[in-house]
């Protein structure tokens, strides 16, 4: 039977699988991760799958639409996210027009936390995968080859007869090593030269070595939408395996990215990984997803591993704020992490969050001001994006800050963040304005620049990364011209 993974036709370059979807002022465009680890299952049962990445191909509508033709599949397995959600359920629409017997089914944390609303978008959409979708997909397809009974599927939505029923929940995947080396499906499906993370040296890989994340942060979408807060993780012999396996097959990429929520939950597995990948010689470096809690001698070990950088969420300079949004972290502990990291040779790339509960102008200027005092290799400075089934979302509905229940305001027209909330003497406007202010106040600094050119200076691969981010970012950086959001396009 033929299945098409789809990364459905959008904005150009828009980044659907990052956690706060868009299209990135740096040029990041995200792996369709999740669908490449369905797209391996299904291909280990014996299914013949396409997967398709239609913004990072450059695909539009219709030439999506001819490789249907062409291919005829008898499932569509189709990506979501909350800005594209109503563009993705016309995809599932107009793939129903050219294949009637196609069934589709919609997957992904938006539809995950709406799975009634999302399925009544369109007639089109037959099934919603709630959740991590790997295994259901692989029996949603058993079921479709046989003209089975969609009941018989744990974790999904479906319509039949113009009802809509829901089935258990699927329990999470506790055995992740069974589950293929995502690498593989890149190398058979994909070119990973499209794809580009500004922190990453390019060219990159993507991987992930455990699902679900045991922190609280009300913000965060995959632990409440997609993936649970029960963390569960690959050996550490796999993870290292799959390292060897892309230093083998990708001679040049330059980096792996481990883009688990929290790479460094564990710091016993974190040494262990660490160890495996120092004992093979690895040759590969890597950067991750991290929290500001991570000791000294962990990270000594993971730079001796190769550990270039680390993605850490700082979110806010007030104590308050942190403890409002269940960071579960104080301000001491990250200037402590900051400067074990400095001393272990350790990048980090900071990311800071405006918008959240307490915050007011006063707490804004202290996130920037810590923002210049921890002073990252890089850093990032966002509205606060809130997406349903997470906390914030309902925090923010419940206090009547959401300017609109129309998800396509998520971004600009362009695919840009769009903050959609509006606080108490901070409108979203002044969140996004605050946002581009800290990002030139943090990175046109004198003695950031300075030191920039020193570490192109010192590590010439570095020049390649931070050019191909200052392409597209330059533009934002220093003019500051953004464009208008849809909504304030409409109202005048």
């Amino acid at each position: 039977m033929k299945i098409l993974a789809l990364n459905p036709p959008f904005l150009p370059k828009f980044s659907r699988e990052q956690r706060s979807p868009a299209v990135t002022k740096s040029g990041t465009l995200y792996y369709p991760i999740w669908l490449a680890y369905a797209t391996g299952v299904l291909e280990e049962e014996g299914f013949d799958v396409k997967l398709v990445d239609a913004p990072a191909q450059g695909k539009g509508m219709q030439e999506t639409l001819d490789f249907l033709r062409y291919y005829r599949p008898e499932m569509a397995v189709i990506d979501t996210s909350t800005p594209s959600i109503y563009n993705d359920a016309t995809v599932a629409a107009k793939i129903k027009e050219v294949i009637p017997r196609c069934t589709t089914v919609l997957v992904g944390p938006h539809v995950s936390a709406l799975p009634h609303e999302s399925i009544q978008l369109d007639p089109a959409i037959d099934v919603i995968a709630r959740g991590e979708y790997d295994y259901t997909v692989r029996d949603l397809a058993h079921i479709v080859q046989r003209g089975g009974d969609f009941e018989e599927v744990p974790g999904i939505t479906f319509r039949r007869n113009g009802k809509i029923f829901d089935t258990k929940d699927r329990p999470f995947i506790d055995e992740l090593d069974r589950i293929p080396f995502v690498s593989q499906v890149f190398r058979r499906h994909l070119n990973i030269k499209d794809y580009f993370y500004a922190i990453c040296q390019y060219p990159e890989v993507t991987i992930v070595t455990a699902r679900g994340c045991p922190h609280r942060c009300t913000y965060c979408v995959y632990p409440q939408t997609f993936q649970g807060r029960r963390y569960r993780t690959r050996s550490a012999e796999n993870v290292a395996q799959e390292f060897q396996y892309i230093a083998e097959t990708f001679p040049f990429v330059k980096e792996i990215f481990i883009e688990d929520d929290t790479f460094t939950i564990d710091k016993n597995r974190c040494r262990e990984i660490s160890g495996m990948l120092i004992e093979s010689n690895n040759r590969i470096n890597w950067t991750a997803n991290a929290r500001a809690d991570v000791d000294f001698e962990t990270l000594e070990m993971m730079r001796e591993a190769g550990c270039r950088l680390l993605c850490v969420g700082v979110e806010s300079g007030n104590q308050r704020v942190l403890d409002n949004m269940k960071k579960g972290i104080s301000l001491k502990r990250i200037r402590t992490f900051f400067r074990d990291a400095k001393r272990a040779g350790i990048l980090i790339h900071g990311c800071f969050m405006v918008g959240n509960r307490g915050d007011n102008r006063g707490t804004l200027e202290g996130t920037l001001n810590f923002a210049k005092e921890l002073n990252p290799d890089t850093a990032q400075f966002f509205p606060l994006m809130v997406y349903p089934g997470t906390e914030a979302y309902r925090w923010a509905k419940q206090e009547n800050l959401i300017l609109t229940e129309d998800f396509s305001q998520w971004v600009t027209h362009e695919g840009l963040h769009h903050s959609v909330v509006n606080l108490s003497g901070l409108s979203n406007a002044d969140l996004v304005a605050f946002c581009d202010r800290a990002r030139r106040e943090f990175y046109l600094r004198p003695g950031y620049v300075t030191r920039k050119l020193k570490q192109v200076l010192r590590h010439p691969w570095e020049l390649r990364r931070t050019a191909k981010s200052l392409r597209t970012f330059f533009r934002y950086l220093v003019r500051g011209t953004f464009p208008k959001s849809r909504g304030a396009e409409r109202s005048g």
